[in-house]
């Protein structure tokens, strides 16, 4: 009884006299941890000052509810009919903007959509972005400006000039595309390191995804409509021809609608701007990071260096 009152007794002085070591042991190799922790926190300066500014630009677009409205009333009038003679009288708004935004991720659209406005270069041999004069400095060690050739050393059986498939993965680490659940605006954004190309870049995307989807409907309704104007020749019955009149008018409408709505799809809220402030790098915070990394590794390695020659000693 008397040995274990004891050893409680001297419990916390044990606790007690690992704390002080502990101290002990760090004031001892404060110069290390300290030369170190300034060490890392050079670093960090010296890699946060070296990233180049990325800004953000970025657009809030909502569903355009009128065309979406027009085809839910031909779906619930002439829907069933239309199936039967194989013909698609259109979606929801929802479901069509969702197809509209995956089309707008999709390889072949981001690929037409590069070739399109020759983008290639800005988007895989930027460098940085010279604010004084407003231009984009393009790596000449990638791409010679003068020949319009690209240049960079790389080993078979690539290319030199990168291929869409490789500049669809580096623009979709630009691209930032994600619509509201409850309330259905869509947000597109792009990062670079131009905010007048970042800027462009998102107006060209809303208007080129108008422009596929309208375009799309456009050919989905003209052709319906041949199709029509053939099962009523083809019949002889006065009320099937004229649901099939009126499937025509209502398709006729629907490329009326597409032809003078230039935002047939998605419909601008709030437009992009030039951004003035950058997106990232969060330099204070890579300053912050980096000088606490340092002094934790310092506090580890002191600590492994007293116990383990220590361990030695004793030993």
């Amino acid at each position: 009884m008397s040995e274990s009152k004891q050893e409680n007794s001297t419990a916390p002085y044990d606790d007690e006299i690992d704390l002080r070591e502990l101290f002990r042991v760090l004031w001892a190799g404060k110069w290390l941890i300290g030369g170190i922790s300034f060490a890392a926190a050079m670093i960090a300066v010296a890699v946060a000052l070296s990233l180049p500014n990325i800004y953000r630009a970025e657009a809030l677009l909502a569903p355009n509810e009128q065309q979406s409205d027009g085809l839910s009333a031909l779906a619930a009038q002439y829907g069933g009919l239309a199936s039967l003679a194989g013909i698609d009288v259109g979606s929801s708004s929802a479901d069509k903007t969702a197809l509209g935004l995956e089309i707008l991720k999709s390889r072949k659209f981001v690929s037409e959509f590069i070739e399109r406005h020759d983008i290639l270069a800005p988007l895989m041999a930027a460098e940085e972005w010279d604010a004084e004069s407003g231009e984009l400095k393009i790596d000449p060690r990638v791409y010679d400006l003068a020949t319009h050739k690209w240049v960079s050393d790389v080993r078979l059986p690539k290319k030199a000039a990168p291929s869409l498939q490789q500049a669809h993965r580096v623009f979709m680490g630009i691209l930032s595309v994600s619509q509201d659940k409850k309330s259905g605006f869509v947000s597109i954004a792009v990062e670079h390191y131009s905010p007048i190309v970042a800027k462009q870049w998102v107006d060209w995307l809303v208007d080129d995804i108008n422009s596929s989807i309208m375009q799309q409907d456009v050919a989905e309704a003209e052709q319906a409509i041949v199709y029509l104007k053939e099962q009523i020749e083809s019949t002889s019955l006065a009320d099937m021809q004229n649901v099939f009149f009126k499937l025509i008018e209502e398709q006729t409408k629907i490329v009326m609608l597409a032809k003078v709505s230039p935002e047939y799809l998605l419909r601008t809220l709030d437009p992009a701007v030039i951004p003035e402030l950058k997106s990232r790098p969060k330099r204070a915070f890579i300053c912050v990071l980096g000088t606490l990394l340092g002094g934790m590794l310092s506090v580890l390695g002191v600590l492994i260096r007293h116990y383990a020659f220590r361990t030695v000693e004793d030993a």
